[in-house]
């Protein structure tokens, strides 16, 4: 009776065991195929110039990212500010001309508007007559007055405030000619 390893024949377990050695000596090749070729990209990597600098390249680049990053974040805080500050800042206005009297012709008269971006600001009435210029200021508060407004000085001060919406207007209008053309 011939004699078992593991339960099975020698010749099976040997057979087996020749398969496996075949197996691995395949698998050997193969990875030495593949070192081949990351070991012929890392030379062509790191021969001349470039190779031998890469490490200094590659810090460069960090400290270039890192710059990048700390003047984004400077421009950001300054974006912020600046924004904050032209909240205040008059950016809406109408001039008005007109007749104060009967007597003085020419529209020397006039209302201008000067708001900000909460509709915060002044109206600004001169009123020219043959006797001299009389000139008189009324505070704006988000686009209401406590001091009753002439008829100039409402109209100045609706046109100044829809000033904005007039800009848009003309800025829509040149996005649909342009994607006309």
């Amino acid at each position: 009776m011939e004699e078992k390893i593991l339960g099975m024949d020698p010749y099976t377990v040997i057979r087996i065991l020749v398969a496996a050695v075949f197996i691995l000596i395949i698998l050997l090749f193969y990875i030495i195929h593949k070192m081949n070729i990351i070991s012929r990209k890392y030379s062509a990597l790191m021969s001349g110039k470039k190779g031998k600098d890469l490490e200094k390249v590659i810090l460069t680049r960090f400290k270039e990212m890192d710059a990048v990053k700390y003047n984004e974040r400077r421009l950001n805080r300054d974006f912020k500010r600046i924004s904050k500050h032209l909240e205040s800042c008059i950016c809406k206005y109408s001039l008005v001309k007109y007749d104060a009297f009967d007597d003085v012709a020419g529209k020397l008269s006039f209302v201008i508007a000067l708001l900000d971006q909460s509709n915060s600001g002044v109206v600004l009435n001169s009123m020219h007559s043959r006797d001299g210029c009389y000139t008189y200021a009324k505070e704006i508060i988000k686009g209401e007055s406590f001091i009753p407004l002439s008829e100039e000085e409402k109209q100045a001060l609706n046109e100044a405030k829809t000033v904005e919406e007039e800009i848009q207007d003309i800025a829509n209008e040149e996005d649909i000619f342009a994607n006309i053309e």
